[in-house]
């Protein structure tokens, strides 16, 4: 029996890991902020004043756009978005619900750069909205919006700043004070927070029907109790919580290296699908179509994980796709102690309709990497790059500065994991038809 809860106690921590992992962020948002960004209370804009760095440790942040970021709590009742004329620059707004889910979008591709405004109202409400607007429903009542701004370098700060002034999130209507998240349970011993957080946080935001329907398997772990079980845990209940979340981890974390959820072409596993887990609410901007949806449910909680562990708040593949890898041309793994070279043939640039980079990520935590020159991604719009008289663009990533650092992306004297961005990308990417050169080490 206590091998049968420990299985099931491994299945629910991968099922609920997004969930906690993205409220937790959620509520330290608000509190402490992100970086630049500081701290903002529910229904309010932080908007962060420079490019991302090493002092935002967030998992995977991108350095290729400003940040505006709002904790949405529409628990008290609709929210208006109004968005500025961006006059054709590339800016998203993704919202994400409290389970991860992407559920909307907001920006170039889905609606274009035009000022407009949007009612966020929350799951199953009835209403109407003012003239000429157009409405987007939270799944929860929680949820996040990540705004990205293009931006190439500081010049271009102040126009950031100035669209920044014009995005707004104002009440609609008479309304409650929002709940915002519950608190879980007092006095909970440290190795069952986890199974607390979830059963409290899931009883607040439930998920769609169908997850529901598989959560409620995990009843005799104690997860859909009124009141937590926890404070005064069985011993063997205990034990078998405690020994799944280790075993839901170890599987999450094997899951991430073994490349086998995704498709891994010269050595890059392309994340492209890796965001298709959200089954049943597709709104405005998102494409609903079976094409960018999971074929197993099941198998779909441990991809959902992944996404939280390894990239929180990435967008579906057809806003931005994303491909990661661990290793060289030769399989051997990525080390900042010897150097390499990622070399795009002339004409070979990935194919953008907004533009590309390649950012570094330390290990194990996926954090950008301080460095002497402040760079931490390179891409189309990097200033100075040097191609070669065929026009082919070589990427130098290693951790001691080369004698030309104009192809310089600088790694950690250590492991390294580094991930490509293509921002709208063209249908060659997704098809399959364009492929990222494989890295290639030096020959010592």
């Amino acid at each position: 029996m206590s091998e049968d809860l420990t299985a099931l106690a491994a299945d629910a921590y991968v099922y609920g890991f997004p969930l906690v992992t993205n409220l937790r962020e959620v509520k330290k948002f608000t509190r402490d902020g992100l970086g630049s960004l500081p701290p903002a209370p529910f229904n309010s804009f932080s908007h962060a004043t420079a490019l991302a760095g090493p002092a935002e440790r967030f998992v995977s942040v991108n350095n290729d756009t400003v940040y505006s970021i709002a904790q949405a709590d529409l628990s008290g009742g609709p929210l208006l978005l109004s968005v500025p004329d961006t006059a054709g620059r590339y800016y998203v707004l993704q919202f994400v619900d409290a389970w991860t889910n992407n559920f909307a979008y907001v920006g170039r591709r889905a609606t274009g750069t035009a000022a407009g405004s949007f009612l966020l109202t929350p799951p199953h409400w009835k209403g109407s909205g003012p003239a000429g607007t157009s409405v987007i429903e939270f799944p929860t009542t929680v949820g996040s919006i990540v705004g990205r701004w293009a931006c190439q370098s500081p010049d271009e700060l102040p126009a950031v700043r100035a669209l920044q002034a014009g995005l707004t999130l104002a009440p609609h209507g008479a309304g409650a004070a929002p709940r915002g998240i519950p608190a879980p349970a007092p006095e909970v011993p440290d190795g069952l927070d986890f199974y607390e957080r979830l059963r409290s946080w899931a009883r607040t935001f439930p998920p769609s029907d169908a997850d529901l329907a598989y959560q409620r398997r995990f009843a005799p772990l104690g997860l859909h109790a009124p009141e937590s079980p926890y404070r005064h845990c069985p011993p063997g209940l205990a034990a078998a919580l405690t020994a799944g979340a280790g075993q839901g981890r170890q599987t999450m974390e094997e899951s991430l290296r073994a490349d086998d959820l995704s498709p891994v072409v010269n050595g890059w596993t392309l994340g492209f699908h890796g965001f298709d887990y959200n089954l049943d609410h597709l709104g405005p901007g998102t494409i609903d179509d079976p094409a960018w949806k999971m074929p197993d449910r099941t198998a779909s909680y441990l991809a959902r994980a992944l996404a939280a562990r390894a990239g929180l708040w990435g967008n579906h593949g057809y806003e931005a796709a994303y491909a990661m890898t661990f290793t060289d041309a030769d399989g051997d793994r990525l080390d900042g102690r010897h150097s390499y070279t990622l070399t795009f043939g002339a004409g070979q640039d990935p194919p953008a309709d907004a533009f590309w980079s390649i950012t570094m990520y330390d290990l194990p935590g996926f954090y950008l990497v301080a460095n002497p020159i402040g760079r931490y991604s390179i891409g189309d719009r990097t200033p100075g790059l040097r191609r070669a008289a065929d026009g082919s663009l070589a990427i130098v990533m290693q951790h001691e500065p080369p004698a030309d650092t104009s192809n310089w992306l600088p790694a950690p004297a250590a492991p390294f994991r580094p991930i490509a961005r293509i921002y709208q990308p063209r249908a060659a990417v997704l098809d399959g038809s364009y492929r990222l050169p494989p890295i290639t080490k030096a020959i010592a």
